[in-house]
């Protein structure tokens, strides 16, 4: 084996000139995103918007997606308009974008302090009542549409898309649904140094499958009541395998961030940037577009962008499974994921206990999640189980003033219940 994977370096590295020099490059910049202390967590919500019969609100339609954007813009002045088409206001701390299907996505932080995260994504939430007022629209907090076929929505005006459609439509339906059907929650940590991201990304993906277990919500799938639980596992594992589920290797001995960079420069762009910055489709791997030269930084930006494990590195720690939910349940797994990586000794624990899990363990915790849900058993112990400690531990690594920040999740995993399972779906 390891014979076959230096025959194989040697092949890329002849055919590949300025390979070792991108590699090189993409690590430097996972090495700059290291933090001198790690207090801070960055959220993402997406949000499915509908009209008041449920039906999809579309970006270009009257009072649609765009006319959101526009009024939107007046508390988040800081535009980004392509092509004439306005597709994201912001302002300091807080971005509103919006995904292939015109999901309405709150990208905020880094917070230090949960209780100004919950003041943020509350006034957003207001905000967004109000610009969808004029149709009686929602911005839904859902896994998945509840009401719509993914293949049935229009993408937004965005090259990108365009592309990553036909692309991932060559591979099944899995990548549609993705784009148009689906909607997360992402928590984002920083990292001491290599060392410290690459404990935090091993011990995240060991842990993701019980994260989407405890954020399960989205109860319909294609229009239709869901099949089996974690439909966004089930999305994400068909997708694209070349650029989901978990980064090759990285539970090997001695897994660093050449390693990583190695990983993106082996997966096909879909999406590269030409000379002017202007999106072009390109399936050949990052590696043989760069072959010949040495990628400049908004291109080791793009490259990371454009693989979607479920943990993904940029200059942090990118934790991906969750569905979208309502505020507190976000806030929520927010303490979570601030509890467990960042409290005294948590990390420690973490790192103790996952030792020894493969990548085809992780693969297998998903299988039997999907299948059982809180009644599966996962790297040989009772899911429910793990999911209670998981809760526990959490908590000790948290300030006293944030303990109750856990509360929604902590009640679901003690009854063992989902946000799916009980299909709250007015949220």
């Amino acid at each position: 084996m390891r014979e076959a994977t230096a025959a194989r370096n040697a092949a890329l590295a002849e055919s590949q000139p300025a390979r070792e020099a991108n590699i090189a490059a993409i690590a430097a910049h996972l090495r700059a995103g290291a933090k001198r202390e790690c207090r801070q967590v960055g959220i993402e919500l997406e949000h499915i918007c509908v009209d008041g019969t449920g039906d999809p609100i579309t970006y270009s339609q009257p009072n649609g997606v765009r006319d959101v954007l526009i009024t939107l813009q007046k508390k988040y002045p800081q535009v980004t308009v392509h092509d004439n088409d306005l597709l994201g206001v912001a302002r300091p701390g807080a971005a509103v974008t919006i995904e292939p299907a015109a999901q309405l996505e709150l990208s905020a932080g880094p917070f230090e302090k949960l209780i100004d995260a919950k003041r943020v994504f509350l006034e957003f939430e207001d905000d967004a009542r109000e610009a969808l007022e004029p149709i009686g629209g929602k911005a839904l907090t859902l896994g998945f549409d509840p009401v719509n076929r993914a293949a049935d929505k229009e993408l937004i005006p965005k090259a990108r898309y365009d592309y990553m459609n036909e692309y991932l439509s060559s591979i099944g339906p899995w990548g549609p649904r993705m784009m148009r059907g689906s909607a997360s929650t992402q928590v984002s940590i920083d990292y001491l140094d290599e060392a410290d991201c690459i404990a935090k990304m091993r011990v995240a993906q060991v842990l993701t499958p019980l994260f989407a277990l405890m954020c399960d919500n989205s109860p319909v799938f294609e229009g239709s009541r869901r099949p089996h639980p974690l439909m966004r596992t089930e999305i994400w594992k068909y997708c694209d395998p070349d650029r989901c589920n978990a980064v090759p290797g990285m539970f090997d001995e001695g897994f660093g961030f050449a390693d990583y960079a190695a990983y993106l420069l082996d997966v096909p762009a879909i999406v590269a940037l030409d000379d002017d910055g202007e999106a072009r489709y390109d399936t050949r791997t990052f590696g043989e577009i760069f072959a010949n030269r040495v990628m400049a930084d908004e291109e080791v930006f793009h490259a990371m962008s454009m693989v979607f494990p479920d943990v993904r590195l940029k200059s942090y720690v990118e934790i991906r499974p969750a569905d979208s939910m309502p505020i507190p349940y976000v806030l929520a797994y927010a303490a979570l994921i601030k509890g467990l990586f960042y409290g005294k000794g948590s990390l420690a624990s973490l790192v103790q206990s996952c030792q020894g899990i493969t990548e085809a363990d992780v693969a297998a915790a998903k299988e039997a999640l999907m299948e059982k849900g809180y009644d599966a058993e996962v790297y040989q112990r009772s899911a429910g189980e793990m999911c209670d400690e998981l809760i526990g531990l959490a908590r000790r690594g948290l300030p006293a003033v944030e303990w109750t920040f856990l509360d929604p999740l902590a009640e679901l995993v003690a009854r063992r219940v989902t946000l799916a399972d009980l299909d709250i779906s007015t949220r």
